[in-house]
């Protein structure tokens, strides 16, 4: 059996904006390089240009060995990549939810026996040689020319006309009449403006409250807060709806806002707060004092429950991401105001980064905070801002 390595990677300058993918095919025996492929792409998104790599890749394994080996022979392909969501997906382990994807992903499973080929997440630095090509690809687009390997001797045209047929066969049939492929307008991104709630006398205080507690309603103070929310975001005149969680603090947000901004308030149960069960109205070190070692695990585990049978972090995130997909679909290409609390916005930014379930305890959000999450329609994500309380200054 012949075994083959494809590191493969794309990007996007500006996500979405010009964009390429580079793939280098090795023996995986001797690590010898057997090919090297960039293309540019034009504009599309990074996700799209890591699966146009991956492909490409593919691609050329099955050149390879179509001129090698003889019929009958067997291949074995290791995908080593480092984008989180091509692995996954490419896994099964991951749904594809976006349209805009699952051809890529079709097209990349038809190239070669799937049971023949397995896939494996690297870091980005072990990832260079694609990343190169990637951005000689992109770097050869911005001043109007066909990517060619560094070293060798300038095109022939038989080697332009290969290149122009390669991208082609690339861009599949629907893109065939184009002389090389940019990938189709996604249109405006779903973008969530994100507005957590203005202070309850708990907020001061660092008093756990969640969806299971008192149900707070907002201080002076908070109100204030949202009033000066409302004129920043009536400044911008870009958001069109509002949604706000169940939880009386984010309605009594959410309707300052609406009123300044002549809108109405729609309510989404998908964005309450966590329930921290038993923990409700307590500070972090009476909990600590009094439940050490639900506390410990909560801490280090995004499955573990708080005392009294509270809502974990991984059942939060299923929540939120269930809301999310829900609220892109009625939303596509509309700026949203979505009202809520700590947990739901730091999990939607976490979410929109593929950042780990701990980069919860690494994010600050301010009551009253203004953070921006853009959604396109082929699953890419990107976070515009977070944490803005230049409003509240």
């Amino acid at each position: 059996m012949r075994e083959f390595v494809i590191e493969a990677d794309g990007g996007s300058r500006g996500n979405p904006g010009p964009a390429g993918y580079g793939a280098v095919v090795a023996d995986a025996a001797t690590g010898e390089v057997l090919a090297e492929t960039a293309e540019y792409l034009g504009v599309t998104t990074n996700n799209v240009a890591e699966y146009s790599g991956l492909i490409a890749g593919l691609r050329a394994v099955r050149e390879l060995a179509a001129a090698e080996l003889a019929v009958g022979d067997e291949v074995s392909v290791r995908v080593r990549m480092d984008s989180k969501l091509v692995v996954e997906q490419m896994s099964g382990r991951w749904k594809i939810k976006h349209p805009g994807l699952a051809p890529l992903a079709e097209r990349a499973r038809g190239l070669l026996p799937p049971e023949r080929v397995t896939y494996e997440w690297i870091p980005r630095k072990e990832n260079k040689h694609a990343d190169r090509l990637a951005n000689e690809a992109m770097d050869a687009g911005a001043r109007g020319e066909a990517w060619m390997p560094s070293g060798r001797p300038a095109p022939t045209e038989k080697h332009l006309s290969d290149l122009r047929a390669a991208a082609n066969v690339a861009a599949g049939p629907a893109d065939a009449a184009r002389p090389g492929w940019s990938a189709p307008d996604l249109g405006a991104p779903a973008t969530f403006v994100l507005l957590r709630h203005g202070e309850t006398p708990l907020t001061p205080q660092k008093r756990f409250s969640g969806s299971g507690g008192t149900d707070p309603s907002l201080s002076g103070t908070g109100l204030e807060q949202a009033r000066r929310a409302a004129g920043l975001l009536a400044a911008r005149g870009t958001v069109q709806a509002i949604v706000s969680s169940p939880l009386a603090r984010t309605r009594e947000t959410a309707a300052v806002v609406a009123d300044r901004l002549g809108l109405d308030v729609t309510v989404d149960e998908g964005l309450r707060e966590t329930d921290f069960g038993a923990w409700e109205g307590l500070t972090f070190a009476e909990v600590m004092d009094r439940h050490p070692d639900d506390l410990n695990a909560w801490l280090t585990s995004p499955d573990a429950r708080p005392t009294g049978g509270g809502e974990s972090f991984a059942a939060t995130a299923a929540r939120v991401e269930e809301a999310r997909d829900r609220l892109i679909a009625a939303h596509a290409g509309r700026t949203v105001l979505l009202v809520t609390h700590v947990t739901p916005i730091k999990t939607l930014v976490r979410l929109a980064l593929g950042a780990p379930p701990e980069s919860l305890f690494r994010m600050e959000l301010s009551a009253a905070s203004i953070s921006a999450v853009a959604h396109y329609a082929d699953g890419n994500a990107s976070l515009r801002l977070f944490n803005d309380t230049s409003h509240l200054r």
